[in-house]
């Protein structure tokens, strides 16, 4: 199908996704909660929480919409999207709501597992936008949809300040559970909403009557190389789009608002420009774009290796030329027998400056020397009568940490649409199944991966430490893609030339000609 069929099947198309849109947006706001809210309360002290605490915190509602993906998308193609859509905003409701009433790590913990569901609606979105627009619209159909990622930054940006209004900045910190109601009545407002303006439509599943039939088309192996794209581009997106506000208040020493405007940065033009992935994908093909947006994140992310760090170390030193006694030690100055050596004096170092206003772009340098010998000292030729000393600080400036964080954004959300726009293009009919499971392994990536970033930093004291990690990432996925195009043009480049052999070999004189 290259059309749609009537004007009205169009415009319920364009109704369809516009509410899949929006719906999908609220759902993904409340998804993302957890870092904000989990953030404020440790920033305040409402709750004595670790790293490794926090990083479980903000994973765990992502492993529940993570896992739960395959199942809500085999159901989706069963049953259609309109009403497996309202099912999971309303099973969400309710421990959002319940989240209102926590006082402990492990009441956190079940209420995040329970609304983590709201995860789930990508899975129901994609299987249920797709079934709407012909093939040659469907990875710009699927882009727009995706922009409902901005969701992220929508709580990025507004839970802090909902939080500081709620609490009177603070002084009332208590007050902090009237935002899980106020996302659980927006979440339950919305399922109204949707189920009454949207229309059923569901895939041609007649063939598929058992679960197996079902989940055929996990056994090829590309629907799981998509996965470990996916678990890249959109795990890492849900991971960053929460652990960069604790990111931007430990080594920025950001306000949780402030830090929270920043990360918005990140994840709101990743989550709109979806759309714009999903465009390009259909017009210059999802592998062209797959192998630019790679390229980029690799790069931007081993410039991102290096932290705010201060370095000391052995500098230059001031060694004797020849043996004598010391007979004067000043602050600039060092003098045996008649022979005068300069010293340089320590200098004041530079510190951590102001974050936001500061312009230190690259690392600063001091050094300086002090005396490791007394008055009246016997020195020989070459021994050491000042130590040298240089001082290394870098600040890794935090607006050129944001524009190349915000380029890795950019990337992973033109990177989302490609890889969904590969999915109905090889298994039109599966959409629900190979989404679920590919967005399973891409809501995996968004649970493991602030737990990973919490271990590395408790073990190494970097917050860098997920930078690499996106690296490694991302270098496997740039191998395995091209390791599998050079395998099927190996494979066509040899299905063509014993095709050409066998045409031929009807005439013999023609075999040698062929095959040379």
């Amino acid at each position: 199908m290259d059309a749609f069929s009537s004007p009205v099947e169009k415009r319920k198309a364009i109704q369809v996704l516009t509410l899949n849109t929006l719906a999908f947006t609220i759902n993904f706001a409340c998804w993302m909660l957890n870092g904000v809210l989990v953030t404020f309360l440790v920033e305040n002290r409402v709750f004595d929480w670790s790293n490794t605490q926090v990083g479980w915190l903000i994973g765990i509602p992502v492993l529940s919409g993570a896992v739960l993906r395959l199942p809500v998308g085999v159901l989706t193609d069963k049953y259609g999207g309109r009403i497996v859509y309202t099912i999971v905003m309303i099973v969400a409701a309710i421990p959002m709501f319940l989240l209102s009433f926590a006082n402990s790590y492990w009441q956190f913990f079940f209420a995040g597992l329970g609304f983590g569901i709201a995860g789930t609606s990508f899975a129901v979105g994609i299987a249920y936008t797709s079934v709407w627009f012909p093939k040659n619209k469907q990875g710009t159909a699927l882009g727009i949809f995706g922009a409902g990622n901005a969701g992220a930054a929508i709580t990025s940006m507004l839970a802090p300040i909902l939080l500081a209004r709620l609490t009177l900045n603070g002084a009332q910190l208590e007050m902090w559970r009237t935002a899980p109601k106020i996302y659980s009545f927006v979440l339950l407002a919305m399922a109204i909403i949707f189920y009454f303006t949207t229309y059923s439509r569901k895939v041609d599943d007649s063939g598929k009557t058992t679960l197996l039939k079902r989940l055929q088309p996990l056994k090829y192996i590309r629907v799981w190389r998509y996965g470990l794209y996916y678990f890249l581009v959109f795990g890492g997106f849900v991971a960053l789009a929460q652990w960069l506000i604790p990111y931007y208040v430990n080594a920025y020493m950001l306000s949780v608002a402030t830090a929270g405007m920043m990360a918005a940065i990140f994840s709101l033009p990743s989550g709109v420009i979806r759309a714009l992935g999903g465009w390009m994908s259909d017009r210059i093909g999802a592998r062209k774009v797959m192998r630019l947006i790679l390229a980029s994140i690799l790069v931007a992310a081993i410039f991102l290796f290096f932290p705010p760090m201060d370095v000391k170390t052995p500098g230059k030193g001031v060694m004797a030329q020849k043996s004598g006694i010391v007979t004067s030690i000043t602050d600039d100055e060092l003098i045996v027998d008649k022979t005068k050596y300069p010293i340089k004096p320590e200098v004041e170092v530079v510190s951590m400056a102001d974050p936001i206003t500061s312009t230190l772009v690259w690392p600063t340098s001091s050094s300086w020397q002090y005396p490791v010998v007394e008055v009246g000292e016997k020195v020989v030729r070459k021994q050491l009568l000042a130590q040298g000393v240089t001082y290394i600080h870098f600040q890794a400036n935090v607006w050129i940490f944001t524009v190349l964080v915000f380029i890795v954004g950019i990337a992973m959300g033109i990177g989302k649409a490609a890889v969904y726009k590969y999915i109905p293009d090889y298994f039109p009919n599966d959409v629900g199944v190979v989404g679920g499971i590919v967005g399973v392994l891409g809501g995996l990536g968004g649970f493991i991966c602030p737990i990973l970033f919490g271990y590395l930093l408790e073990s190494s004291g970097l917050w860098t430490t997920c930078w690499i990690f996106f690296a490694l990432i991302t270098g496997v996925c740039i191998w395995w893609m091209e390791h599998s195009i050079q395998a099927k043009e190996k494979k066509i480049a040899e299905e063509g030339k014993t095709s050409a052999i066998q045409v031929d070999v009807k005439n013999p004189s023609k075999v040698q000609e062929v095959t040379a």
